[in-house]
C-alpha cells in the first residue's frame, strides 16, 4: 500500500475522461444530427461529403439553367403555334380570294386581314425572352455541369427575317399565294418539331440531374447523418460509464486513507 502514487485513482481518472469525452461526442452528434461534428470524427468522410455537397449545389444551379432554357423553348413554341394559326388563316384567305365570284371589294377585305396577319407574324419574329431574342436563328449555349455535359440550344432556326421570308411580299390575291403559304406552314411545323425535341431533351436532362442529386444526397446522408437509435444507445452507455466511473474514482481516492488505519 502506497501513499504518494494512487495508481487506481490515476487509472480511474483516465477512464472517466475517456467516457466523458465519448459521452460529449454522442451528445453533440445527437444535437447536430451529424456523425461528423469535428474533422477528426471522420477526416476521409468529411472530405468526400464536402466534395459531394459542392457537386449537389452545382447541380441545383444546373437545374435552374435547365428550367430557364425550358421556359425559353416553351415560349418559342407558344409563339410558333400562333404563327402556324395565322398562316392557316392566311391560307384560307388566299383560297377565298381565288373565287372568281367575289367582288373586288370582297377581295380587298380579304387582303386587309391578310396584311394584318403578315404584320402580326413579322412582329412575332422580333420577340425576346428576358432580353434574349427568341428567333434570332443562332444557337444558345445551355451551361450545365461536367457530369451531364454542355450542349447548344437551337430551339428554332426561325428568325425575324425568316418569318418575313416565308410570308413574302405577296398579297392574298397573288396567284401562287396558296402554294407559298403551304410551304411556310410546313416550315413552321418543322421548326415546332425542333422546339419540341429540345423541350423533351431538356426535360430528360432535368430528370437526369435530379436522379444524380438524389444519389449524391443519399451518399452524403450515409456518410454524415447520425443513426439516432444507435447513437442514443451509445449515449446511454457512456452516461452509465461516466456515472460509475465517477463513483469508482471517489472510492479510489479513499484508498490512501486506509494507510492511516495502519498507523493508528
Amino acid at each position: 500500500m502506497v501513499i504518494n502514487t494512487n495508481v487506481s485513482a490515476l487509472r480511474g481518472t483516465r477512464m472517466l475522461a475517456e467516457s466523458t469525452g465519448r459521452l460529449n461526442s454522442a451528445l453533440a452528434r445527437l444535437a447536430s444530427g451529424s456523425k461528423i461534428v469535428q474533422p477528426q470524427d471522420d477526416a476521409a468522410g468529411l472530405a468526400v461529403s464536402t466534395k459531394f455537397d459542392a457537386q449537389i449545389n452545382r447541380n441545383k444551379s444546373v437545374q435552374n439553367n435547365l428550367s430557364s432554357a425550358l421556359s425559353f423553348s416553351q415560349t418559342q413554341d407558344g409563339f410558333l403555334q400562333k404563327v402556324s394559326k395565322a398562316l392557316d388563316r392566311m391560307s384560307e384567305l388566299s383560297t377565298l380570294a381565288l373565287d372568281t365570284t367575289k367582288s373586288t371589294n370582297d377581295k380587298a377585305n380579304y387582303n386587309t386581314e391578310f396584311t394584318d396577319l403578315k404584320a402580326y407574324i413579322s412582329d412575332i419574329g422580333t420577340k425576346d425572352f428576358n432580353g434574349v431574342s427568341l428567333f434570332n436563328g443562332s444557337g444558345l449555349s445551355v451551361t450545365k455541369d461536367s457530369d451531364v455535359g454542355t450542349w447548344s440550344l437551337n430551339a428554332s432556326a426561325l428568325n425575324g427575317s425568316d418569318v418575313t421570308t416565308v410570308v413574302g411580299t405577296f398579297t392574298a390575291t397573288t396567284a401562287n399565294a396558296v402554294a407559298t403559304l403551304k410551304t411556310a406552314i410546313e416550315s413552321v411545323a418543322t421548326h415546332r418539331a425542333k422546339v419540341g425535341a429540345n423541350i423533351q431533351r431538356l426535360q430528360f436532362t432535368q430528370e437526369q440531374v435530379g436522379i444524380l442529386n438524389e444519389n449524391l444526397s443519399a451518399s452524403v446522408s450515409r456518410i454524415k447523418d447520425v443513426d439516432v437509435a444507435q447513437e442514443s444507445t451509445q449515449y446511454a452507455r457512456y452516461n452509465i460509464l461516466v456515472q460509475s466511473g465517477t463513483a469508482m474514482l471517489a472510492q479510489a481516492n479513499l484508498l490512501p486513507q486506509n494507510a492511516l488505519r495502519l498507523l493508528s
